[in-house]
């Protein structure tokens, strides 16, 4: 076997004296793995209930005892929330590629990211993406990465503001799969990037891309976020904090004023009290009060997914109409724009600082 020659990288130098019989070692990489939250396999009932109970079966979701809230679950609301989730989602279906617009945009994403960090690294870097629940799994991810020669590993969740349902959970099942592993890559977790300035200005590009398409110009933007219960807020989770900063940053870059934004939440589920506004209400409030023309956006997903093509676009939207509304405009999310791109890019090339 030919002795492998010595380099500055780590790993590189491990075969310089080994015997001809050992096992072949790859050369040393650092893995960017993007995670996002998750899709079902398909539409079917058995798909999504698979989905569904994984999902609500974690503890960084609903956080009630097993004892009182796996029975209701199992037994009711997993018997009949398959069917209507599963028609949410068969409305908002890739049947081209037959799949769900989130895995779609988030392999686009990753594609981008690998072209630009090659364009960086050459072959120092390896890209790939899971979802924490459903698949491509993390474990599945991570072990490819390793089986590739990545020693080191950027795990980067793709929620701008932390939220423990979001961002902790896919980091618990990152160092889950490691806990499972022999030998351990080194591993760093992305922060909360709300309030990077790429992020911002990627933000603040897709508005003003907007308004200028429009005929009318809107007389309120709402940035409308997913919910969390209020407790969460209360127990220490900086989630509700950071969305309110978001708006903010992304009303200054803007240059409109307190009265044309507002920060409302999306998604409640469950009977005890969440983080409001809730935006099926607040839209409707607004048209009420005279709103004719509002356009609104979902800072927290860098996706589109479920919740806005399907939730905003159709449920909010009709809140909206029916309490006298006229025009409703809804704002893309950022994913795979160019700028979007650039921001994930600017994240991880510091998160990447002293490895290569």
């Amino acid at each position: 076997m030919t002795e492998q020659v010595a380099k500055d990288q780590p790993g590189e130098s491990r075969l310089m004296h080994a015997p001809s019989d050992h096992p072949p070692v790859p050369r040393a990489k650092v893995g960017v793995v993007l995670a996002n939250l998750g899709t079902p396999d398909a539409t079917d009932y058995w798909s999504m209930r698979r989905y569904l109970s994984e999902f609500l079966s974690d503890k960084r979701v609903v956080d009630y005892a097993n004892w009182k809230w796996q029975p209701l679950l199992q037994l009711i609301i997993l018997t009949k929330r398959p069917f209507s989730s599963g028609n949410a989602y068969k409305s908002i279906w890739n049947n081209e590629l037959n799949e769900s617009p989130l895995l779609t945009t988030t392999r686009a994403q990753t594609q981008k990211m690998t072209e630009r960090l090659k364009a960086l690294y050459g072959d120092d870097v390896e890209v790939d993406f899971c979802m924490r629940y459903g698949n491509p799994s993390t474990e599945s991810v991570l072990n490819r990465l390793k089986d590739k020669g990545c020693e080191k590993i950027v795990f980067f969740p793709l929620y701008p503001q932390y939220g423990s349902p979001t961002t902790a959970t896919a980091n618990d099942q990152a160092f889950r799969t490691l806990m499972k592993m022999k030998w351990q890559p080194s591993i760093r977790t992305v922060p909360a990037y709300f309030d990077h300035p790429a992020y911002t200005d990627a933000l603040a590009n897709s508005v003003r891309e907007a308004y200028e398409g429009f005929t009318t110009r809107p007389t309120k933007l709402v940035a409308s976020y997913h919910g969390v219960p209020e407790r969460y807020l209360l127990e220490g989770d900086p989630y509700h904090c950071q969305c309110q900063k978001t708006t903010r940053l992304l009303r200054e870059k803007l240059g409109f004023s307190k009265e044309e934004v507002d920060t409302a939440f999306q998604s409640q589920f469950g009977p005890e009290k969440w983080v409001g506004p809730q935006t099926v209400d607040h839209v409707a409030e607004l048209a009420k009060q005279g709103h004719k023309h509002i356009a609104i956006l979902s800072p927290a997903f860098s996706s589109d997914c479920v919740e806005t093509l399907e939730e905003i676009k159709e449920e909010i939207h009709d809140s909206f109409m029916e309490a006298g509304g006229e025009t409703f405009s809804y704002i893309p999310c950022l994913n795979d724009r160019e700028d979007h791109i650039d921001a994930l890019v600017a994240v991880v090339n510091n998160e990447l600082s002293g490895w290569l």
